[in-house]
Formats: structure tokens, sequence, C-alpha cells
């Protein structure tokens, strides 16, 4: 055996794997699914759920697999009955304090302490529930925030400091008081929170869910009174064939437009257009900051939580970031003054609804200086009552 490898017993069979590998890793390799909750490759193993606990011979208590390091000859069992009812318990503690509204959770389906507990067969929650419900924080335009769902797992509050470096939320109390919060248990809306969305990738609950509008989308189409157009961004039409169970990578740009059409939307646009036209706009800025001593070097304003980032956390470098809008508010305003004209359509009638695959998406409709097709119109004498240039994202 060469000397950087460790060979042990995962249930009854001998695998050999790297010095220092986490006995979780080692697993894996040997296609062996050790379930877990609070992991996430790269991004948090803080082993505080227990659901990956495994049964090692000679030891006097489970050990938690994605932090325990494999030893030569370490002899594993991963399903044993103590290791089941070890993660059962666990599942049923867990289940305590969650709310059982499962069917109506946005999360529902894809909920990963629902799919354990299916997976272990927990049929009975037998233990009382220990702590308060909280309410809900859904003060945000991008975010809500439920923690009555949340299993403390501390994914969230990884991928917010490691990753996106914000550090927006983190562990807060002790004891049955423990709960993942902003600064002062303010509402995400008055944090530094940038909307970026990723903690709502990692939740494995509906603890932390992007704002759902949909039903408001909805009102819209039925009043015969508004025109409601939409606009796709090109990943949704990249991505929506696999979401639906298509081959990777399948365009369903034909039958998007014709499933959004049917929905009730009287126009289908692409952002694409006014993403030509921020790379224009862009360009043309670039050539003027070259000529003319401008601030240098200049960094795109594409991406709302990016702007959100660099006023939060590095206001010294706003000279830098381009003065033009996003393309999806770059449509909006052009659906509201150009389309509109063109289109012979009263533009405070219109809505603009935007699909797009970023939650920071939500907060930029909202900002209060994302009003210009209005502005254009006042100052063409129209005295339409103020609207956002993109309604709903």
């Amino acid at each position: 055996m060469e000397q950087n490898k460790v060979q042990l017993t995962i249930d009854g069979r001998a695998v050999t794997v790297p010095a220092g590998t986490k006995i979780l890793d080692a697993c894996a390799s040997a296609g062996v699914r050790v379930p877990t909750l609070c992991h996430l490759p790269e991004v948090s193993s803080n082993a505080s759920c227990g659901v990956c606990v495994g049964e090692v011979e000679g030891a006097k208590s489970l050990v938690r697999s994605c932090v325990q390091n494999v030893s030569p000859g370490m002899v594993i069992r991963t399903n044993s009955p103590r290791v089941q009812e070890s993660r059962r318990t666990i599942v049923e503690l867990l289940l305590a304090n969650h709310p059982a509204d499962c069917l109506s959770c946005a999360r529902n389906g894809s909920c990963e302490l629902q799919a354990l507990a299916e997976q272990l067969g927990v049929r009975r929650l037998p233990f009382p529930r220990t702590r308060k419900r909280p309410a809900v924080d859904d003060g945000g335009y991008a975010l809500v925030r439920d923690n009555d769902k949340c299993i403390l797992c501390g994914r969230c509050v990884a991928v917010c400091k490691e990753v996106q470096t914000v550090s927006a939320i983190d562990f807060a109390g002790r004891g049955i008081r423990t709960r993942v919060a902003s600064f002062m248990d303010r509402s995400l809306a008055n944090s530094q929170c940038v909307s970026c969305g990723q903690c709502t990738v990692v939740c494995p609950t509906g603890a932390l869910t992007e704002r759902d509008e949909t039903d408001e989308v909805f009102a819209q189409i039925a009043d015969p009174d508004r025109v409601v157009v939409v606009q796709t961004a090109p990943a949704i039409r990249a991505s929506l064939g696999e979401a639906l169970g298509m081959k990777t990578g399948s365009l369903v740009t034909g039958k998007m437009a014709a499933a959004l059409r049917r929905l009730g939307f009287d126009k289908v646009f692409d952002t694409q257009f006014t993403a030509d036209l921020t790379i224009m706009e862009e360009g043309s800025e670039l050539i003027h900051r070259l000529t003319n001593g401008g601030k240098l070097p200049m960094l795109t304003s594409c991406s709302p939580g990016w702007v959100s980032f660099i006023e939060t956390f590095y206001p010294s470098l706003l000279p830098h970031v381009s003065s033009c809008k996003s393309p999806q508010q770059m449509f909006g305003a052009l659906a509201k003054s150009y389309w509109a004209e063109k289109a012979g359509v009263d533009p405070s009638k219109v809505t603009v609804v935007s699909i797009m695959p970023c939650t920071a998406k939500k907060f930029e409709a909202r900002r209060p200086e994302m009003r210009d097709a209005w502005k254009w119109w006042k100052e063409k004498g129209k005295t339409y009552g103020s609207f956002y240039d993109v309604d709903y994202a």
C-alpha cells in the first residue's frame, strides 16, 4: 500500500483512500451514501446536525463523518441499528420545532429535511416543541426569512461569510434561543445583505426563500386594463429545459415563449436586446473615459448584487463603476417609453415582468431611482402617476 494511502473497511467492504480523507468522502468513494444536512462541499462542514454519524469499531460513541478523518484499519458501519436510531431521533428532534406546513411550503418536494424524514421512515413526532415561533421576516424586496423553519445547519452563515464575504447573518443566542440572525436582530432589508440570494440556494429547508410574486403577476394578467409584457434573461431559456427533465443545454426558446403567451402575457421579449444596448452604452462610456481622463479601470454595473456589494463595502470605488443600468432596467425603461409610444399604449397601464436567474434583480427593480420612463414622460408634459420601470422580477 502506498505511504499516503489509508486502507479501511466500510460496511464490510475494503476501501483505500488518500490519507486525510473524511469518512464522509471515503464512503462516497465506495458508493455508500451517508445523509447530511449541515454539510455542503467546499462551503460548510460544522458537524452541527449529527445526521452523518457512523459507527466506528472501538469508538465509545458515534462519530460525525463530515469532520472525522479516516485512519488505517478503521472499520465503519454506516447503517447499523444504532446509527439508524440515532439519525431518526435527530430528525424527530428537528421536526419537533419545525412547522408542519409541508404542503403549502415553497420547498415542498425539494426540502432536504422532508426527504430525509421520508428516507428514515419517520412516522411519529414524540418530542414536544421547545422554541417560540418567531415572526417571519418579509420586509425586504428580494428575500423572505422564516426562522421557524430553520434547523441551524449553518449553511447560509457559511456561504454568506466565506463565499460572498458579506457576513450579513450569523448565529446568535444560546441553547434553545440559538438562531440565525442579522446584526441586532434587524430585518434583512435593514442589514448589510446585498440580496445575492446564495443563502436561499444552500438552505436545505424553507427557512430562506426568494419573495414569490406569482399571485400579483397573475392578478395583473387578469386585469383587462393592463398590458402585461414579460422579458426573459438568456440564462432562463438555456436552463429551463434541463429543469423540466430535458437534456442539459437544451434550448427551449420557442416553447418558453409559447408557454408565456398561453399564461396570458400580451408580449414576450428577450432581455438579450437590452444586453446588447448595455454593451454599446458601456463601450461608449469606456471610450469617453479613455479620451477624457475618466476613472479607470471601469467596472461593469450589470449585476445588481455586485452594485449593492460595492455600495455597501467599497463605496470609494463607486466612481469606477459604469453609470449604465442593467439590461433588465434598460428594458423596463424602453418598454414604458419607446415601445409604449410606438405601440400606442398608455405607459402607466404597462406592467413589465422580468424572469431572471438572480434574486438581486427584485431589489434592483425597487430602487427609487429606477423610474426613468416616468421621468421621460414627465419631461414630455405627461402627468402620469409615478411608476417603476420594472414592476415584478
